[in-house]
């Protein structure tokens, strides 16, 4: 199939999903996590993370003002019932259990979710890539 004159091929949209560490980094001002985050307010990409990773990235040596402006610039995706199940569904598929693993099956639900070119920025690479299936990025933050 052809392009016709006047259209334009849109690339599929960049979604970056966030775990602690990458969340604790751009919290902290890392360049490279501000750049993503810089992506997002130009509207070429979104970045996402859980509600739970939100909890276990706080650090209260970081002021309000800065987390609110990193806040400013992702989504919260809402989490239920639904994903609490698949959650659990893909421990169970990646035969792995316990409190270790459990912000990371919810992370992994959410980067699933998602539409476009999904990547994943966090330290846990070898659990996330046990999680997520090989058309998600995995990156090590």
């Amino acid at each position: 199939m052809t392009q016709r004159a006047g259209e334009h091929r849109q690339r599929p949209p960049r979604v970056f999903v966030l775990g602690c560490e990458a969340l604790s980094l751009a919290v902290c001002g890392d360049r490279r996590m501000i750049a993503w985050l810089d992506l997002a307010a130009r509207g070429e990409a979104e970045v996402v993370t859980s509600p739970m990773t939100l909890v276990e990235a706080y650090d209260g040596r970081t002021t309000e003002q800065r987390w609110d402006w990193v806040l400013s610039r992702l989504k919260v995706a809402d989490i239920g019932k639904d994903e609490a199940r698949q959650a659990r569904r893909l421990l169970a598929d990646a035969k792995l259990h316990g409190h270790k693993y459990a912000i990371d099956a919810v992370l992994a639900v959410i980067a699933r979710r998602q539409k476009g070119q999904v990547t994943v920025f966090t330290s846990d690479v070898d659990d996330l890539e046990k999680l997520l299936p090989d058309t998600i990025v995995v990156k090590k933050v």
